[in-house]
């Protein structure tokens, strides 16, 4: 794995109900927030569609996919990795990463509108 500042938040499938079921409470949505401030810029949002595209994609390639430098885009990476929705693993002079399901799960099963509403 490659050196990561901090630890990566645990991610629960069933962290919640959906948003048309229920309010979250204050802890779900200071635990949630990271991950969908990290998809409110559109190259991170470009990067995740990417990574999570594909079983697993090397640093080179996200890079060629932009007119960007590549620390910007490391930068970036690295602000979907702190948010858990990517893992990141070194292989010789490169980074390869993948999403991580669990959490993409998560934020799609908290936007389901198609749950009922609670009775």
């Amino acid at each position: 794995m490659s050196k990561q500042r901090g630890s990566l938040p645990e991610v629960v499938a069933a962290c919640c109900p959906p948003l048309a079921v229920a309010p979250l409470t204050g802890e779900q949505a200071t635990n949630l927030a990271p991950m969908f401030k990290a998809l409110g810029d559109p190259v991170r949002l470009r990067l995740m569609s990417l990574i999570a595209s594909t079983d697993e994609i090397c640093v080179c390639d996200l890079t060629d996919a932009f007119d960007l430098s590549g620390p910007t885009i490391s930068h970036h990476l690295r602000v979907l990795r702190e948010a858990g929705l990517v893992d990141a693993e070194r292989r010789a002079t490169w980074v390869w990463y993948r999403a991580r399901p669990q959490a993409l799960k998560q934020l799609a099963g908290l936007l389901d509108v198609a749950t009922p509403a609670a009775v």
